[in-house]
């Protein structure tokens, strides 16, 4: 087998949490284009339909699945609904995230709770019934998108990078206990990616002194650069990489 012949996806399933824009999508779209089969979720249908007629368009195959990450029933719905129609699934990718840029002073515990059970509880439920299917192959990848916000601090964001903390931790428990079934666990941490969440952030002139002295590449990153990362870790060519944290920053976390 050569180099190139190890990242392929062909015959394989997967699963992509926040799949339908974005990140997720990209994430997606490169997974399918190296042979796999994506299953794409989320919380809007019409968005989802979009993102499987897309990477249908490119000549991959893709599912959507549309319900909320929080939702453990759903959750095991959509994973049994994966066990019958294909008998299997190899890679997880849990992308899904959400944040509240509040003073932590200002956010009660509701609120509190709904982003810890959102970014990190749902993805710990998800790995963990993903990877006891993973275990009757011998095989899988667990992913998690995780963030440059759980090695470095900004203000007025206190749960969100406590939550891509305890999900970088979560990883590297899980490489430790599904190694031995097969199964590898890390994580990708990406830094300022343009996306249509923070579009008018990242199209703001005032901040772009700011990027260029912070991020060594002097600009934000294109929603497709996350594409790499992820098909690596997902393909036989990472196949000794257990426990790893990618960074994908543009070098931004090794700035002083």
């Amino acid at each position: 087998m050569t180099i190139l012949e190890r990242f392929s996806q062909k015959g394989r399933v997967a699963l992509v949490t926040g799949g339908g824009r974005g990140l997720g999508f990209e994430i997606a779209k490169a997974l399918a284009e190296a042979g796999a089969h994506v299953v794409v979720t989320g919380r809007t249908a019409a968005t989802l339909d979009r993102a499987v007629e897309r990477i249908a368009a490119a000549g991959g195959s893709a599912a959507a699945a549309a319900f909320d990450i929080a939702d453990r029933t759903a959750q095991r719905a959509v994973l049994a609904g994966i066990e019958q129609a294909h008998g299997r699934l190899d890679v997880l990718v849990n992308n899904v995230g959400a944040r509240d840029r509040r003073p932590l002073s200002e956010m009660d515990d509701a609120a509190i709770d709904e982003l810890i059970r959102t970014d990190l509880s749902a993805a710990a439920s998800l790995s963990r019934d993903a990877a006891a299917l993973m275990k009757r192959n011998g095989h899988g990848r667990l992913i998690a998108i995780t963030s440059i916000g759980g090695h470095v601090a900004m203000p007025n964001d206190g749960i969100y990078p406590a939550a891509k903390h305890g999900l970088t931790g979560l990883m590297r428990s899980m490489a430790v206990e599904y190694a031995p079934h097969g199964i590898t666990s890390n994580a990708i941490a990406p830094g300022w990616f343009a996306t249509e969440t923070n579009a008018a952030l990242a199209a703001d002139e005032g901040l772009m002194p700011f990027v260029r002295q912070r991020i060594p590449v002097q600009r934000w990153a294109r929603a497709d650069e996350i594409a790499g990362a992820a098909l690596f870790l997902a393909s036989d060519a990472a196949s000794f990489v257990n426990g790893h944290v990618l960074v994908v920053d543009g070098g931004m976390t090794v700035r002083m």
